[in-house]
């Protein structure tokens, strides 16, 4: 008898049942059709109906605090730099909490010259610091990974002119505890109170959104939204969530959830990639979709026929131009998507996935050639 692991779940017995808990499951996931799940289909007047009901639901599933009255943000410090002034302030979210964020004040914006303005969220184990290509909030010389130069998003959004603002991840940079260094303990206690991570960071963003758009250098008007890869997701939902947003980037590759969990055996993603109850409802390409027609730029490719789907969206809406899509520098030639018209088979595993989803790992950074002009084409310059 083999011991060798099964590569997929299947059933032997002649009702298709399963015995074995976890592969019930997974036959769930692979039937399974989120109750908001965006119908490229639909007829264009019944889409702000739906779209509505998804903002409503996402709203719901982040579990957002009313807390009482908090004060107003505080700036902790203002220092010159090249072509802007860089200012540190804090926010005060909910009770006990403070959250540090760096602003980029580009020369020449005042009250009497307002600009537009681009929240930053970085990538999974980088900070608000490394956005602005600063030392670390420790003084600690800036580190120097592979992708540091490309992915100083604030500051090179400063740069062309555009009000920038730099926000650390729960539980990374400035807001990491040496008790505790990593996001388990948080994402584990957040849920055990029904909050997810994706929830808190959405929560401790929004009061500084509101806080941007009260700013009288900035046009409240053309506030755009940029996400590099953990933080793809809080722009995206902030997004959702804010109709007042011209527009998004999400600044890492799409595809459906749903699928990946299906191909990959339900194997982990980190945990605090998870949200209570949020697949039941749409995947975050669904979410994608109810961002039409207002502008979205997806910079780093992904799944074809995800996106596709995606696309369908803009289509319906007559606003085709206001979807702007690039793929990984490997993966922009059509031909070198080998897997574009193949069904993804099930017992993968993560670099085969990725293959599938054309995406080039060791390229994963801030794709600033395409996100930069885009966005500020889009918000009216700076």
């Amino acid at each position: 008898m083999s011991d060798a692991r099964p590569s997929r779940f299947s059933s032997d017995r002649d009702d298709g049942r399963f015995v074995e808990s976890v592969a019930w499951m997974h036959s769930v996931y692979r039937g399974w059709r989120p109750k908001l799940a965006f119908d490229p289909e639909m007829a264009p007047g019944d889409f702000d109906a739906w779209r509505d009901r998804v903002r409503e639901k996402l709203r719901e599933l982040m579990v957002l605090p009313s807390p009482p009255p908090q004060p107003e943000p505080a700036r902790v410090w203002v220092e010159a730099r090249e072509g802007y002034e860089l200012q540190k302030w804090e926010a005060y979210p909910e009770p006990g909490l403070a959250v540090p964020f760096l602003l980029l004040v580009p020369e020449g914006v005042d009250a009497d010259h307002p600009a537009p303005a681009v929240m930053c969220f970085p990538g999974s184990t980088a900070s608000k610091e490394s956005l602005a290509g600063e030392p670390e909030h420790d003084g600690s010389p800036p580190p120097k990974p592979k992708h540091w130069e490309r992915n100083r998003m604030a500051w090179r959004y400063a740069r062309e002119g555009l009000v920038a603002v730099a926000v650390d991840n729960p539980g990374i940079g400035e807001l990491c505890h040496p008790i505790h260094p990593n996001r388990t303990e948080l994402d584990m206690a957040a849920l055990w109170l029904g909050r997810s991570y994706e929830g808190i960071s959405v929560s401790t963003k929004l009061p500084i959104l509101e806080w941007l758009k009260a700013r009288p250098f900035v046009d409240a008007e053309r506030i755009g939204l940029c996400g590099h890869s953990l933080g793809a997701k809080p722009a995206l939902i902030i997004g959702v969530l804010d109709r007042s947003i011209r527009a998004v980037v999400w600044n890492d590759f799409c595809s459906s959830w749903q699928e990946r969990a299906v191909v990959m055996n339900l194997d982990l993603i980190a945990q605090h990639q998870y949200v209570p109850g949020l697949l039941g409802w749409f995947d975050y390409t669904d979410l994608m979709a109810s961002l039409a027609p207002r502008p979205f730029c997806i910079t780093e490719g992904g799944r074809t026929r995800d996106i596709e789907v995606i696309r369908r969206a803009w289509e319906l809406l007559g606003a085709e131009e206001s979807f702007e899509l690039a793929y990984y520098p490997r993966f922009a030639d059509p031909a070198s998507r080998r897997f574009d018209e193949a069904d993804m088979p099930e017992g993968l595993d993560f670099d085969a996935f990725f293959d599938y989803a054309n995406v080039d790992v060791a390229e994963h950074s801030f794709k600033y050639e395409v996100a930069v002009p885009w966005l500020k084409g889009r918000l009216g310059g700076g």
